[in-house]
């Protein structure tokens, strides 16, 4: 980790869980950390804590990764005040319980614009960023076990309760995405890795929208934020020359060595 200290890192969704142990991980590691939300005051909230920490810098920002004007802006200041991105965290993310065929085309929107679209264009943006400087960068999807299979249940059978809505689509996109990238990299001989971390459930608050789910999230074995932070840290540990990747299929051209990393592996039950 020693070559990541002063370092700066993008991290979304950062005002609390999975995103706020990652900011507080890096920084205890002496990376400086642009966290960005949408929810502005939550996230300042959120850094009066991270004072205490006296290693990394913290910067924070408000940011819609939906937005692209937001986005351009959050990136801008990175780029002049920070001297660019090393370190990509796209954490930011939602879910909806409600069914597919019972819902509308507003919150299919709102789950690819923020899940998939808004990874897609920080992903386009740090990568320009870390080229641009031709330094060594790493890039972090934080996706979920439902990017790799769809569940044959439901946490409930209330209405509104008792779908997935595009929440495994938007992941399964995103997984794809990841794949893409790193053929992308790989292609241009580029000193940028992607990682993508694919938990189960993780005790968080992206379920606060429905009590129902959440009550039954409390009888259910989770992993803490922290477990998925510690598996930030250990990818961004590993020499320049290991590829962290789910899978490596014959064939595979890279030159980079890969490492399998099962998402399984950070996840007490399957989603």
């Amino acid at each position: 980790m020693e070559r990541w200290v002063g370092k700066t890192a993008v991290v979304t969704g950062a005002a609390s869980g999975i995103g706020e142990a990652i900011t507080v991980a890096l920084l205890k590691k002496g990376v400086n950390v642009l966290a960005v939300d949408v929810r502005a005051e939550k996230l300042s909230l959120a850094s009066r804590k991270w004072v205490e920490l006296g290693q990394g810098k913290f910067y924070i920002r408000h940011c819609d990764v939906s937005n692209e004007q937001d986005v351009e802006s959050t990136f801008a200041y990175a780029r002049d005040e920070l001297n660019g991105v090393d370190i990509m965290v796209n954490n930011a993310g939602v879910i909806d319980f409600t069914r597919v065929i019972e819902s509308d085309r507003k919150a299919f929107e709102r789950l690819l614009n923020i899940n998939v679209l808004g990874t897609a264009v920080c992903i386009n943006q740090a990568v320009r960023s870390m080229r641009q400087r031709n330094v060594e960068g790493h890039i972090f999807n934080i996706n979920s076990v439902l990017g790799h299979e769809v569940p044959s249940t439901f946490f409930s059978d209330i209405d509104g309760c008792n779908g997935w809505n595009l929440y495994p689509a938007s992941k399964h996109g995103t997984v794809a995405l990841t794949h893409t990238v790193r053929r992308e990299l790989a292609a241009i001989k580029a000193p940028i890795r992607i990682t993508s971390i694919s938990p189960g459930i993780v005790e968080t608050n992206i379920t606060k929208h429905s009590p129902e789910i959440t009550e039954v999230l409390t009888k259910i074995p989770r992993l803490k934020p922290e477990d998925i932070a510690d598996a930030v840290i250990y990818a961004l540990g590993t020499r320049p020359e290991v590829q962290i990747a789910r899978e490596l299929k014959e064939g595979d051209q890279s030159s980079r060595r890969h490492e399998e990393m099962n998402p399984r592996a950070f996840s007490s039950r399957d989603a």
